[in-house]
Formats: C-alpha cells, structure tokens, sequence
C-alpha cells in the first residue's frame, strides 16, 4: 500500500447535518414531568417564574406547549395561549441556536394555532435580542408595534430584570411581532 494514501473523510453537502437533526429530534406536548423544567427556564431567562406581555401575566410552566428533545436531553421549548382566534408565542427557548430547534417548535405552535382556527400568531421580544429578531422575520412574522420604554413598566412587577442585554444593549423597549395564518 502506497505510504502517501490517507483516507478522506466524505465531504456531505450543505444542511446533511440539520437533516440527521431533524431525525434524531422529537417535539412532543409539554408533560406533567416537564413543568417543573419550563419554571426553571422561565426564572433563568425572563428574571422570575412569570412573563408579561401587553400587560397580562403568565405562567408559562402552566400553559400549553411543546419540549423539544435529543434523546434524553431537553434543547427547547415552547408555550403558547390561544384566545379566541388568536394565538401568543409567550415563550420559545432554543438551547442550541442556529440547529432548527425553535423553527421546529414554532412549527409546531402554528400547527395548533391553525387547528384551533386562529387568525394570527403573536409575539413580543425585547430591543436588545436581535437573534429573536432576525429569527421571526426570516419566518414570516412582521413589526405590528414597537412600545418605546415599555419594560419600564414591566420593572414595576419584576424589578430583577437586567437593564443591560444581548450585545450589552440596554433593554428598553417592546417590539411586538405578528404573522397572520392564511387559510
């Protein structure tokens, strides 16, 4: 055998690996099992067990939604609340960003959202998460409203809340996102 031979890893194409990702992760309904994860999360993230969006207040570890899992690791979620014919992303959590995990889990919510005959899904984020950002625009959603200075009063009901954010951005504002569900 020729000394100069050394064998070559196969070279796959682009996306191969988010297609083995999509095999080997499951997204399943949040379980009795899980609420206590989804608590845990939602206090490391948002600064407390609870989240505010237009000034109503949730429990996330209460409400309805999906947990996305590679084998027995957790590396997302998603809770959401459909009211009427509406339906509000109140948490998404991607453990591993820029691997599919939230687009499968959003998937997943608008999937239910239009079972249950919403109009439209919903979300807030704050200024200083461009990743969020950039993350619902690629998928459809769209700037409904921006409430400068609106964590100011979201502050009042959790004071914990950091001043400064992603990219060492101060947290001020609130930017509302939509997409509507066409039949």
């Amino acid at each position: 055998m020729d000394s100069a031979f050394k064998p070559v890893a196969p070279v796959l194409p682009a996306g191969f690996d988010r297609f083995f990702r999509d095999i080997s992760m499951r997204v399943t309904e949040l379980s009795d099992d899980d609420r206590l994860w989804v608590k845990e999360r939602t206090e490391l993230l948002f600064g407390g067990d609870f989240v505010v969006s237009r000034s109503e207040v949730h429990d996330p570890h209460k409400l309805p939604g999906f947990i996305a899992t590679e084998g027995r690791e957790r590396v997302g979620l998603i809770t959401y609340c459909i009211v009427g014919d509406v339906c509000e992303i109140v948490t998404i959590d991607a453990l591993c960003q820029f691997m599919g995990v939230g687009t499968r889990l959003l998937e997943q919510a608008e999937s239910v959202a239009r079972q249950a005959g919403c109009a439209k899904l919903w979300t807030i984020t704050t200024n200083d998460r461009l990743d969020a950002q950039r993350f619902f625009q690629k998928r459809g959603f769209v700037i409904r409203d921006v409430r400068l200075n609106g964590m100011t009063k979201i502050r009042l009901l959790k004071p914990s809340l950091p001043r400064t954010g992603d990219y060492g951005i101060p947290v001020r504002d609130e930017i509302e996102f939509e997409k509507l569900l066409l039949p």
